[in-house]
């Protein structure tokens, strides 16, 4: 028994509208919450900023604006090199990057008694999840030829 196989079975399955829509959402949502936390942690007096968020005014100031500048660069990486199409392989690592982070950030306010304040960091490590394994294997974003 012979069996053909015709170009058309080939061709990679395009992702669905559905599944597309949800990782720009997805890239939309991590953009704005990781900018609007990094430039926050950057920008705001340590006084104000530990008000808002107690942990910061028990560390350095350079580790703190440090952690501004993580979440500044995880935003901008994941929403910026897909938009451009300028290495948009850079999404998939900096959805790595954004993951590692919230592990790290949810064992931190865990182990400091916080835990009351990690259901933001699960949704954005839900949502890095997502952006993760979308963007790496089921609707890539292509390279500018």
């Amino acid at each position: 028994m012979s069996s053909t196989t015709s170009t058309s079975d080939l061709a990679p399955l395009r992702p669905s509208r559905a599944l597309r829509i949800g990782l720009w959402t997805a890239q939309t949502m991590i953009f704005l919450l990781f900018g609007f936390a990094g430039l926050t942690k950057l920008f705001t007096p340590i006084k104000e900023l530990a008000q808002m968020m107690p942990w910061t005014g028990e560390y350095s100031v350079a580790f703190v604006r440090t952690i501004g500048l993580i979440d500044l660069a995880g935003g901008l990486g994941i929403l910026l090199p897909s938009l451009t199409r300028i290495m948009p392989r850079l999404t998939v690592l900096a959805a790595l990057g954004c993951v590692t982070l919230q592990v790290f950030a949810i064992m931190f306010h865990v182990s400091r008694g916080e835990a009351v304040v990690t259901p933001l960091n699960l949704v954005l490590l839900a949502l890095s999840l997502f952006v993760l394994w979308g963007r790496n294997t089921k609707a890539p974003i292509l390279p500018r030829s």
